[in-house]
């Protein structure tokens, strides 16, 4: 055998991914009654909170320079866990999964540091924004990323990729936060409050891969149902 040969052999090692064993057919169907869940939630939500989200537009581009709706590149599911072979080339570069472009209503002043980790009392945050924060009603526009696909209502929040590529290294299966779709609220965000430390974002991990382990059609309903009084009563960090 040739040194050609066995460097080729040693890439194509290289590039092969993490295989994760099939779900069972049963819990494959399951997915799918849970993305329609979500996507059904998503639609009559954005139908009821039309008038609101209209107010806040007019809120946010009167309080403050700037556009109304904040986007972000975020980490998204990882497709190719379930799939064998290298990577797609038109992906060499592993992020975590696929990054999409999230939407929120701005709640900070305008900035160019990007990539930065927003506390719940960063000073950047308007004051307009701070009320839409405590509500998480900021979050609203997100209803839209869970219809084009990107996210459901239930699920591990998404992460910004640099912030994403540091806590990989830091904190031990970080990356099958990535099985299942983000979300705009999740197990943990109705269970933790706001990051201090990485202790808080350990716990926040531990939290989410409880869900993706137990995650099902009721599991999502329940956490819906829960996350109403996190919103009301101010709890939580979603």
């Amino acid at each position: 055998m040739t040194h050609a040969t066995l460097a080729q052999i040693r890439r194509v090692r290289r590039l092969r991914p993490v295989l994760i064993a099939p779900r069972p057919e049963e819990a494959q169907g399951d997915d799918r009654g849970r993305r329609v869940l979500n996507v059904i939630v998503a639609a009559v939500a954005i139908v009821l909170t039309a008038p609101l989200m209209a107010v806040i537009w007019v809120a946010v581009r009167l309080s403050s320079p700037g556009p109304v709706l904040y986007s972000q590149t975020r980490v998204g599911l990882d497709r190719r866990q379930a799939k064998e072979g290298p990577p797609s080339s038109r992906r060499r570069a592993d992020v975590g999964g696929l990054p999409f472009t999230i939407y929120k209503f701005r709640t900070m002043q305008i900035n160019k540091s990007d990539e930065v980790w927003a506390t719940k009392d960063d000073p950047r945050i308007t004051p307009i924004g701070r009320f839409l924060r405590k509500f998480r009603l900021d979050e609203l526009p997100q209803l839209f990323n869970v219809l084009m696909g990107d996210m459901n209502i239930v699920g591990p929040r998404p992460e910004q990729p640099k912030i994403f590529a540091a806590l990989r290294d830091q904190i031990e299966h970080y990356p099958q936060r990535q099985r299942v779709r983000p979300g705009i609220t999740g197990w943990a965000q109705i269970n933790q409050h706001y990051d201090r430390s990485i202790a808080d974002v350990r716990r926040k991990v531990e939290l989410d891969l409880e869900y993706v382990e137990r995650q099902s059609f009721f599991e999502d309903l329940s956490i819906m149902a829960r996350t109403i009084p996190v919103m009301i009563f101010q709890r939580g960090a979603m």
